[in-house]
């Protein structure tokens, strides 16, 4: 009984939390599934409330948030940035993880890093790229500077930005938290990597949906 208890609890907690940003309820069926693998692996470490929460984000939310119009001007506003400085710029944004990262924990960094590897964000002459990765699910902005910004930065920097978007994204300003990040990342980059005549485009500024 206890045990149903608790599994109760976060079930409605988890539901609770997504409510605020949607309107339908995730199968209560898979739901148990979950919350029964939590309770078999790893003793019942494991973050079920998030687990929970990541099957409450079904993949359509991306484009409620982001509509073509503004993906149309968040890839503008990475043009505009980009005639600033040589650095690369790249979004990219995620409902929800797989399950099979959720069992192992995986943290929206961890994703970010994946992420970064599977855009070749790294695939730059001065191993200056930057991806900004958003996972709705957690509400959360990684941004992931390669080599050459990075050693050049510090991490407080980028603590900093992602701060100032997620508070955009607890007001449901997604578009303008993005656009704030870009702006605010740019004017690090024209400072470390000055426009140059010959500087061409090295990667893509279409923002991606996962």
């Amino acid at each position: 009984m206890v045990a149903v208890a608790v599994m109760g609890e976060a079930l409605a907690e988890a539901a609770g939390q997504v409510a605020a940003d949607l309107a339908v309820a995730a199968s209560v069926e898979e739901a148990v599934v979950v919350l029964v693998a939590a309770a078999l692996l790893e003793d019942g470490k494991m973050n079920v409330k998030r687990i929970l929460k990541h099957l409450f984000y079904p993949p359509w939310l991306v484009k409620r948030y982001f509509p073509p119009a503004t993906l149309n001007k968040i890839e503008a506003a990475i043009a505009e940035s980009e005639l600033t400085h040589c650095a690369e710029i790249r979004f990219a944004v995620e409902s929800a993880l797989e399950l099979s990262d959720l069992l192992a924990d995986k943290s929206s960094f961890e994703r970010g890093v994946d992420v970064f590897s599977q855009l070749r964000v790294w695939d730059t002459e001065q191993n200056n790229g930057v991806l900004i990765y958003l996972l709705l699910a957690d509400r959360k902005i990684e941004i992931i500077a390669d080599r050459g910004v990075y050693k050049n930065t510090r991490p407080e920097q980028w603590q900093q930005i992602s701060q100032i978007m997620e508070k955009e994204f607890r007001n449901h300003r997604y578009e303008q938290g993005i656009l704030t990040g870009i702006q605010s990342i740019s004017r690090i980059l024209a400072k470390l990597y000055p426009y140059q005549q010959t500087d061409t485009n090295e990667l893509s500024n279409k923002p991606v949906i996962l």
